[in-house]
């Protein structure tokens, strides 16, 4: 039993921090929320008085509420005295913004981090980042870590597709799917995607698979669906070929608007995420993994964290 650990089960992961606290047989610490008419968030908790302190929040839409959210408690705890605070964001936003790529934008991703850090914050976990490059922004110590694994135990178990391709919808995608491919035993092919960056249309580049998938079941594996046109595009492209069965995987199932609807218009058997973001697709728990990394940190660092 962690008894001088506190897990602080933020607003937007709820869930998620309560299997963390049963895993390490910790404190949950809950937290009041209430939303002022004119959307303000107002954050109240008990006063916390252990040595770890460990705040699970994930900062999926409403990103700058919830972001702004794991601030308050994280000063909180910092505020309490609590040496070492821990914040596990296992989605982190802003990781996309983590340079300018037109002229006059800002790189929010190093505002956030400097955000991260101020309120009191020693050590940050988030999981499968979007962008690693993200993280240098920080002073403090940070880890991110793979739900690969996870979601392809989840993909043998649990779906047993026929004779799999897995597909990386663009080719910053193909080492994650490359080792999600070798925990299956099967192969893979990246497709090549370009993005305007003006009108964030999608576009497939055509070209011939290196590997038939005429009757085979395809795994779509992203890090992330946002507004899903990643993996339509991907889709309409990969239907020529006539495959059997498209499953879309992801770690973070963000499907804004009507992007669940529009991905599986497109032929998507089944969308499955982790509960980074909770909701009907998020069938793989992050508990365990994130509860390991903790035991981890908590067991070789107690005096130098």
């Amino acid at each position: 039993m962690y008894k001088d650990v506190s897990i602080i089960a933020g607003p937007s992961s709820l869930d998620l921090a309560t299997a963390i606290a049963k895993h390490l047989d910790a404190e949950l610490v809950p937290v009041d929320l209430r939303i002022f008419p004119d959307g303000e968030s107002k954050i109240k908790m008990r006063r916390v008085d252990k040595d770890y302190c460990i705040v699970v929040q994930s900062t999926y839409p409403p990103t700058d509420r919830h972001l702004l959210q794991a601030l308050m408690m994280i000063k909180r705890c910092s505020e309490d005295g609590a040496a070492n605070v821990c914040a596990v964001m296992p989605y982190m936003a802003y990781s996309r913004q983590d340079r300018a790529f037109l002229d006059g934008e800002v790189a929010s991703m190093a505002l956030v981090a400097k955000l991260i850090e101020t309120v009191g914050t020693k050590r940050l976990i988030t999981v499968d980042i979007h962008s690693p490059a993200s993280l240098s922004y920080f002073t403090i110590d940070t880890q991110n870590i793979s739900a690969v694994g996870l979601l392809a135990d989840y993909a043998a178990v649990k779906i047993k597709p026929n004779a799999p391709i897995v597909v990386s919808p663009d080719m910053g995608g193909a080492k994650r799917a490359v080792k999600f491919a070798r925990m299956l035993g099967t192969d893979m092919v990246a497709l090549k995607k370009s993005r305007n960056k003006d009108t964030a249309e999608v576009i497939i580049e055509e070209k011939e698979l290196n590997s038939s998938v005429l009757g085979r079941d395809l795994i779509l594996l992203d890090d992330m669906m946002s507004t899903g046109e990643s993996i339509v595009e991907a889709c309409r492209f990969l239907r020529r070929y006539n495959p059997n069965k498209i499953y879309a995987i992801c770690t973070h199932a963000l499907l804004i608007g009507d992007a669940t609807t529009r991905i599986k218009a497109a032929g998507v058997e089944e969308i499955i995420s982790t509960n980074s973001v909770p909701g009907i697709n998020a069938k793989v728990d992050l508990a365990p993994l994130i509860t390991t990394k903790l035991k981890a940190i908590i067991d070789t660092k107690k005096h130098l964290w």
